[in-house]
C-alpha cells in the first residue's frame, strides 16, 4: 500500500444532511443506510471513516441484511483499500487528549475517558509531539473504553515500533474505531 500520513487538519465531519452523530434518526439505522441514494450513503460512511473509496466501496455493497453483514464489507473494504485511503482517514482524526473547537462530538465522546485533567492533557500533547516526530502522523488508538493512563501506556510502548509496523498498528486501529462508529450510525 502506498499509504502516506497528511497534516490535514483534523476532526471533519461528513455534510450536514448526511451526518447522524448519535445513532439513528427518522427511520431506523441499517434500513436507513440502505436507503439512501449511493452518494449520500457514501457520506453518511464517511463518518465512520474519512477514507472516501471505502466509503464508496461499503455504499456499494448495500443492501446489508444487518449489522455483522456491514462490518464484514467494511473490514473487507479497509483490507482492500487503495493509496491515500489510510492518510486521508488519519486525517480526520484528532490527536487524543484535544479539546479544541474543531474536534468533533463523536471524537469528543470516544476519547472521554481521557478525562480533563490538566497534567494529564499537558503530558498528552507532549507524549503526541514526540508520537508525531518520529511517525510523521496522528497517534492513533481506539479510545473508547480507555482511560489516560493505558492511552499514554500505549502510546510509549508504540514508539518501540518501526515505522511501518506503527502505520499498520494505526491501520488496525482506525478499523477498530469505524467498527464502533458503523455500530452507532446502524443504531445498534
Amino acid at each position: 500500500m502506498a499509504d502516506r500520513p497528511s497534516h490535514e487538519p483534523r476532526g471533519r465531519g461528513v455534510p450536514a444532511a448526511a451526518a447522524r452523530p448519535d445513532g439513528p434518526a427518522a427511520g431506523s439505522g441499517l434500513a436507513w443506510l440502505n436507503e439512501l441514494p449511493a452518494d449520500e450513503a457514501a457520506a453518511a460512511l464517511r463518518g465512520c471513516c474519512e477514507a472516501p473509496g471505502w466509503a464508496r466501496q461499503v455504499a456499494a455493497g448495500r443492501p446489508y441484511r444487518d449489522l455483522a453483514d456491514l462490518l464484514a464489507a467494511a473490514d473487507r473494504a479497509w483490507a482492500e483499500r487503495g493509496p491515500g485511503e489510510l492518510a486521508a482517514a488519519m486525517a480526520s482524526h484528532p490527536r487524543i487528549g484535544d479539546r479544541g473547537p474543531d474536534v468533533a462530538g463523536q471524537s469528543r465522546r470516544e476519547q472521554a475517558g481521557v478525562g480533563a485533567d490538566p497534567g494529564t492533557l499537558a503530558e498528552l500533547r507532549e507524549a503526541n509531539g514526540a508520537y508525531e516526530r518520529r511517525f510523521g502522523h496522528v497517534f492513533l488508538i481506539c479510545a473508547a473504553g480507555r482511560g489516560a493512563p493505558e492511552i499514554l501506556s500505549e502510546l510509549r510502548r508504540r514508539m518501540a515500533n518501526d515505522p511501518g509496523t506503527e502505520l499498520a498498528v494505526a491501520a488496525s486501529e482506525i478499523g477498530k474505531i469505524t467498527a464502533l462508529r458503523l455500530r452507532k450510525l446502524a443504531g445498534t
